[in-house]
């Protein structure tokens, strides 16, 4: 959430002001690639749902030990789902009520949808079988994204923007506005493979809350597995690109690797060795994750930046004017929810 609330702007800003190759690959790192490829900023999104899985073995056994049965776990699952449905329209402007044009899908539409899939899957059946589920639907999603195009486009290829079959299948049946016109990619077939993102995350929860294995064991083993996924999906990778848009599944395994390798970096130096206090400003943030990414729809964050530091910004060389006021985009946006910090408010679905 760091990086949605202006930081990967003003690492751009940053990198030019020292223009080189290694620089500019930074700064490219920092927006998504048009289709086939791999950036940093792509791992944002499944990382989010990655951490929405990790909560879930946490969250059903507190209130299995409360005494909540299934049918109002279900019935918590299915509000969750729908409120994240519902903040997905408002972030993409149901106010406006223009419901022809409106996009109904969206990034918060697909967490809670997927993370909605893989918990009822959680409630229901063992780590083999969700592990035998999880592997069916990437092999069988990937043979689909291969040799699967989409019947409406002329000598369609399966892995071209114009010609898979993810497309085909939202033209279909995907009401409203796609947000790249004949695409969307977070899509309602796409959607499939995200369901393993967040059953990693599930499986990583399910493993963290194992009392026979040390937190140095376990940070090892989480790294071990960091490696296998990231093999996987770069073996296979020559065959089906690595591809944001179309969540492939080669995608799903190295993004994969990402979040579990950044987690056991933050269980190890937070839980084994019990370093807390340097993450105090990720706290604020992580604590209304929800809430500063509907913010920013609504709180002109840029405007207060604007307003307290255009002036200097103007008197600065015109590579460092952007540097100032994307770190004041940052600034502001952590204050406001360091204020809700304070004040003990925190949006939760």
């Amino acid at each position: 959430m760091l990086f949605i609330m202006g930081f990967s702007w003003f690492i751009s800003t940053v990198c030019r002001l020292w223009p080189c190759t290694f620089t500019d690959a930074v700064a490219t790192s920092m927006g998504h690639p048009e289709w086939n490829g791999f950036t940093h900023h792509d791992t944002i999104f499944p990382l989010f749902l990655f951490i929405a899985g990790i909560s879930f073995p946490f969250s059903w056994a507190k209130h299995r030990q409360n005494g909540m049965g299934p049918g109002k776990m279900y019935a918590k699952i299915l509000r969750r789902v729908i409120s994240l449905i519902v903040l997905g329209w408002v972030y993409g402007g149901i106010f406006r009520l223009d419901f022809e044009h409106m996009r109904y899908v969206s990034v918060l539409g697909r967490i809670g949808v997927a993370w909605g899939i893989a918990a009822v899957l959680y409630m229901n059946a063992g780590v083999r079988t969700r592990i035998l589920i999880a592997a069916l639907i990437l092999v069988g999603y990937g043979l689909v994204s291969v040799f699967v195009g989409a019947p409406d486009v002329a000598n369609a290829d399966p892995l071209s923007f114009e010609g898979n079959f993810a497309g085909y299948f939202d033209r279909q049946f995907l009401p409203g506005r796609m947000y790249r016109g004949t695409f969307d990619p977070e899509g309602l077939f796409s959607t499939i493979p995200s369901i393993v993102t967040a059953m990693l995350g599930m499986f990583t929860g399910e493993f963290i809350r194992r009392d026979n294995l040390s937190g140095v064991r376990k940070t090892g083993l989480l790294i071990l597995a960091a490696l296998v996924f990231l093999v996987v999906g770069l073996s296979f990778s020559p065959v089906l690109p690595l591809n944001k848009s179309l969540w492939s599944s080669t995608f799903v395994c190295v993004v994969g690797s990402y979040s579990l390798a950044m987690f056991a970096l933050f269980y190890y130096l937070i839980e084994v060795r019990g370093w807390h206090r340097w993450a105090f400003a990720f706290r604020v943030i992580g604590l209304n994750s929800i809430t500063i990414y509907l913010a920013q729809r609504i709180v002109n964050f840029g405007h207060i930046s604007d307003f307290f530091l255009k002036g200097i910004a103007s008197k600065c060389p015109e590579t460092v004017a952007p540097v100032i006021l994307s770190a004041g985009y940052v600034t502001a946006c952590w204050l406001f929810l360091y204020f809700l910090y304070r004040k003990r408010t925190f949006l939760k679905v």
